[in-house]
């Protein structure tokens, strides 16, 4: 049999388009962006409007096929799906889930009532016409094989609920519905959001396309009925009251046939397969950091506009430059290469028109091992020494492009942020992030290795061994973008004694153990987001640290006058670190601890906190006149 994947093609309510004018015009789509058109693909579109209508004879409903997986096989399953799904929107571009609106669900409700939709309440109502229907399309299928699984407005729901009852020989590929009323509850078919709670394992990856006015989606998606999908917004060029839902108009727009003509055929980029296979390059920790803050960089630059980007592409190319010398430097001293992945940035900087490349899109990585890169590079200035403001909505979107590319999806992206907000509100910070003052972190940088006994005796696992740090900060230092990465990697995975009597001494200032708490406390927040195990040296290197804070503070507060800087600065230490103890307690994230069951269901870890912390919407927090009188 053909390795070539067959399009498996599933109609809506009506006759079903006997006449294949969605075949034509999603042929015509696919050679306008560049794909061969469907005249050398199987195409197998069953037709099964009369037996929507009603049961000819008692059938039974087809078993789902194969058990899901559970443990370390559910969690390797779900990893590889998210990798695929994010790749597929890396392609496509940014997810939209789409905002609904009220009454959204009585509107697909009344609709199911008219006349015009009596085949969808009877799939919906009846299990002889379900069962009927869904044989009749098992029936056209092959045991074995890859499939490309499309599915319009009532054909969405019945390939919901067929993937898991094909042969356990077919390959789903992809799977794309357009118009899909799934988001509604009136279409959860036979516990069809349980069925579906996690990716089956015959299905590479979903995608949803919706359009602003079509009364079946409802202005959504379906990812609210299954997350681990994603959905993108499409703005068909159909006018009227029904138009819009048309499978024509959906499978006539470019991004809906990029998804079904990558399904078919793969890339049509020959630069992407040289990516691909690049991306493997072996990099050192210095490297891949570096290469990761080049790549966010590159992403915010596109981003901007007038003056700001013209200036900030100046920055990031002098930068660009200095770095790969440092790093260049640094190979030749072992006498070795440098990886192709850097090599090809290089570029002649005394030459003026000579431009800077953009570092190709970033290798994957596991949301385990990004949760401290991506934390780290959010809150870095990434073209230090260089400062340039940039508003927060763009590096947030430059960081959901990132964390895309890296198989982690555009949501891991926004969580970073999101955690970073949580983090701040809980430590007492302003109501937006305060990048400024994270990035600010070199200047107790050293200050700090002195007092831990240098940075690299603190790293913890989630970046880099001792000597890999060692190594890299001997070169660097810990300024610089390079170093200014590395040391704040360091103090966000660090734990135990050495750290927590650091960042406690006298020597290190209130604003360094703020910045150095703020990083610990996002990232766990993140995890938490994220349903990632937490790193339990957190909560431990915090408790260390407030008992040394106090004895501090004991020791200095009884003949010290009260406004005394050092007394000030102890208070601003104690208080910060208590926030951070009671954020991460009202998160579950305290060991043992879990989070409360009362928590609101569409958001528990912001819930969680706002709720214990801040119960009347305004941060309720630790006085530095508490902290003092009882210390």
């Amino acid at each position: 049999m053909s390795d070539k994947p067959i399009l498996l093609f599933l109609h809506g309510v009506g006759t079903g388009d006997p006449d294949g004018h969605w075949k034509v015009r999603l042929s015509e789509s696919l050679n306008r962006i560049g794909y061969p058109g469907l005249e050398t693909v199987k195409v197998i579109a069953p037709r099964y409007a009369h037996a929507l209508k009603g049961a000819d004879e008692p059938e039974t409903v087809p078993p789902l096929i194969g058990k899901p997986p559970t443990g370390d096989a559910a969690r390797q399953n779900r990893r590889e799906f998210e990798r695929r799904i994010a790749a597929i929107e890396f392609r496509l571009g940014s997810q939209d889930r789409g905002p609904g609106f009220v009454g959204g669900d009585a509107l697909v409700d009344f609709a199911i009532a008219v006349p015009f939709f009596e085949q969808a309440r009877n799939y919906l109502n009846d299990p002889q016409i379900r069962a009927q229907v869904l044989n009749r399309i098992l029936s056209k299928l092959p045991d074995h094989g890859r499939v490309v699984l499309v599915g319009h407005s009532l054909g969405s729901v019945i390939a919901a609920d067929l993937v898991r009852r094909l042969p356990s020989g077919i390959e789903v590929v992809g799977m794309v519905t357009v118009g899909s009323p799934l988001a509604s509850a009136s279409f959860g078919v036979d516990k069809l959001r349980e069925t579906l709670q996690e990716p089956p394992t015959n299905l590479a990856w979903w995608v949803s396309f919706w359009d602003w006015y079509d009364p079946v989606a409802a202005r959504r998606g379906v990812s609210s009925a299954f997350p681990w999908m994603i959905d993108f917004q499409v703005r068909t060029r159909a006018l009227g009251p029904v138009a819009p839902h048309s499978a024509i108009e959906y499978l006539s727009h470019d991004v809906v046939a990029e998804a079904v003509g990558f399904a078919l055929f793969g890339s049509r980029s020959k630069e992407l397969a040289a990516i691909e296979s690049s991306v493997d390059v072996q990099l050192n920790t210095a490297e891949s950091f570096a290469l990761l803050a080049l790549r966010y960089a590159h992403l915010i630059k596109m981003r901007l506009d007038g003056d700001r980007r013209d200036r900030f592409a100046g920055a990031l190319r002098s930068v660009q430059a200095m770095l790969l010398d440092a790093l260049r430097a640094k190979r030749e001293e072992s006498q070795r290469q440098l990886p192709p992945a850097l090599a090809r940035l290089a570029f002649d900087f005394s030459d003026p028109s000579a431009m800077a490349l953009e570092p190709l899109p970033s290798r994957h990585l596991s949301k385990e091992e990004s949760v401290v890169q991506l934390t780290v590079i959010a809150s870095e200035n990434v073209i230090l020494p260089f400062e340039i403001n940039v508003p927060d909505d763009i590096k947030q979107k430059a960081m959901e492009e990132l964390a895309a590319e890296m198989g982690l999806g555009s949501v891991f992206g926004a969580d970073v942020f999101r955690a970073a907000k949580l983090a701040q509100d809980a430590l007492g910070g302003s109501r937006s992030v305060n990048w400024v003052k994270w990035g600010a972190l070199g200047a107790g940088a050293a200050a700090l290795a002195l007092a831990t006994g240098g940075l690299a005796l603190a790293a913890g696992a989630g970046l880099a061994g001792a000597a890999a740090i060692t190594s890299a900060l001997a070169a660097f230092g810990p300024g610089g973008m390079v170093g200014g990465l590395l040391t704040a990697g360091t103090l966000v995975t660090a734990g135990g004694g050495g750290i927590a009597f650091g960042l406690a001494s006298p020597g290190t200032n209130a604003a360094t153990l703020e910045a150095v708490v703020s990083r610990q406390l996002t990232a766990e927040i993140l995890r938490k987001i994220q349903g990632l195990p937490s790193d339990p040296s957190v909560w431990r290197t915090l408790v260390v640290m407030e008992m040394e804070l106090r004895r501090e503070h004991e020791r200095y507060d009884e003949f010290s006058d009260d406004t005394a800087p050092s007394i000030k600065e102890l208070r601003t230490k104690i208080v910060t670190v208590e926030r951070a103890l009671i954020c991460m307690r009202s998160f579950g994230i305290e060991p043992g601890i879990s989070a409360e069951p009362e928590t609101a269901p569409e958001d528990p870890v912001r819930d969680a906190w706002y709720r214990r912390v801040m119960p009347t919407g305004r941060r309720t927090s630790t006085s530095a006149e508490t902290a003092r009188t009882d210390p």
